[in-house]
This record gives C-alpha cells, sequence and structure tokens, in this order.
C-alpha cells in the first residue's frame, strides 16, 4: 500500500482552485496505483497546538540535553506524533493558497511545529544542519491571483515558493515540485487550471511509474 499525505491548506475547502487541483493529482495517481492511501490532513479542522508555553520549552530542553517534565513531554509527544504522521507517508501533497506574497498562518504553523531538533532535523557544530526525514516525492499545488511564471506579479513577489521549498528540503523532502496555479481570477482562471492539472497528471505518471 502507498501512503500519501495531502496537507490541505485552504479554508475554501473543495471550493478552492488548489483543492480542485490537487484532487485531480490524486485521482491521477490513484488510476496508476489502486493501492493508494490517502491521508488528509485540513489544517483548517485540524486542532493544531500553540507552539508556546510547554511546546517551546520543551525544543530548548531537546537541544541542552535536558530531560523534559511531564508538561514539556505531554507536548512533545504531540509534536512526534505529527512528524511520524508526515514520516509515514510515501508521497506527500501540499496545496495551499498564496496569501500576501507567502503561505496561509496554519500552513506555516504546521511547518514550525514539525521543525524540530531529534525529530525532523539534527545540529553539529563542525557540520551544521542535517535533515533526518528521508526523501520522497513531494508535490506542492500553489494557487495564486497573481501569475509569477516570469517573476513578479505587477510588483509582487512570490514568497511562498522558495519558502516552501527550503522549509519543506531543511527536514528531507528535497526537491519539492512546485505546481502553480495562476491566475485564478481572470478571464484566462480556467486555462491557468487546466495547465496546472495536466502538468499534475504528468507527474503522477513519473510517480506511479516509480511505484510500479
Amino acid at each position: 500500500m502507498t501512503i500519501l499525505l495531502h496537507i490541505a491548506a485552504s479554508p475554501r475547502g473543495s471550493f478552492s482552485r488548489s483543492a480542485q487541483a490537487a484532487h485531480v493529482y490524486i485521482a491521477a495517481l490513484r488510476a496508476i496505483d489502486p493501492s493508494l492511501s490517502v491521508d488528509h490532513l485540513d489544517l483548517w479542522q485540524t486542532d493544531l497546538p500553540p507552539f508556546d508555553g510547554a511546546a517551546l520549552a520543551a525544543k530548548y530542553a531537546r537541544l541542552s540535553g535536558r530531560a523534559h517534565d511531564l508538561c514539556e513531554s505531554t507536548a512533545w509527544a504531540g509534536i512526534e506524533a505529527m512528524v511520524a504522521r508526515l514520516d509515514r507517508a510515501d508521497r506527500v501533497l501540499v496545496s495551499t493558497p498564496m496569501w500576501n506574497f507567502s503561505v496561509p498562518y496554519r500552513l506555516k504553523h504546521w511547518i514550525d511545529l514539525i521543525t524540530q531538533p531529534g525529530l525532523t532535523f539534527a545540529f553539529d557544530p563542525a557540520s551544521g544542519y542535517r535533515p533526518l526525514l528521508r526523501p520522497r516525492p513531494t508535490v506542492v499545488v500553489l494557487a495564486s491571483a497573481g501569475d509569477y511564471a516570469t517573476g513578479e506579479s505587477r510588483g509582487r513577489p512570490d514568497l511562498a515558493t522558495p519558502y516552501l521549498q527550503a522549509a519543506l528540503g531543511f527536514i528531507g523532502l528535497t526537491d519539492p515540485i512546485v505546481v502553480p496555479v495562476a491566475r485564478t481570477i481572470g478571464p484566462d482562471a480556467d486555462e491557468a487550471a487546466l495547465a496546472a492539472t495536466e502538468r499534475l497528471r504528468c507527474l503522477a505518471r513519473g510517480f506511479g511509474r516509480d511505484a510500479a
């Protein structure tokens, strides 16, 4: 059985362009690999714990080598469960809109929670940082009102793409493929969505051959 973790970062659910494109990708993967199991993580329906207080103290305890107290241990166990959910996936799909040049705060929150020493990255003073998760096919569907294919869109930068590539790569999901759905507003919105879904179908075929 192949497990795909789908991290959905749009609060609009099936009405969002990123979710619609993601569903096309999932359907294409299923057509090739009937054993595919989708673990759907809706960041707007999931109770993400705050990363403060006990959770933050647990992180610094881990960094300093101090044992966790009871509150820290409880907070850390929740983070470990989220990392385990990610790590057991064979493939990862992130579908997200672009908000104010970057990503929705719920997606940033999830990334902050799972980016933890000893769980998803290690640090050595001599060699620096090292990812701990194994590489696996990772696709990001990024929907935006502007078209950033040739650079800035009317002076607006795309900060989401380099951030997601760096953040996911830092923990071991190296070389995530970002598929833009742009533009989502205007007379050419449907054409942009079609181009994105065709690319996603091609990616699914390639990953399907890898799994076969």
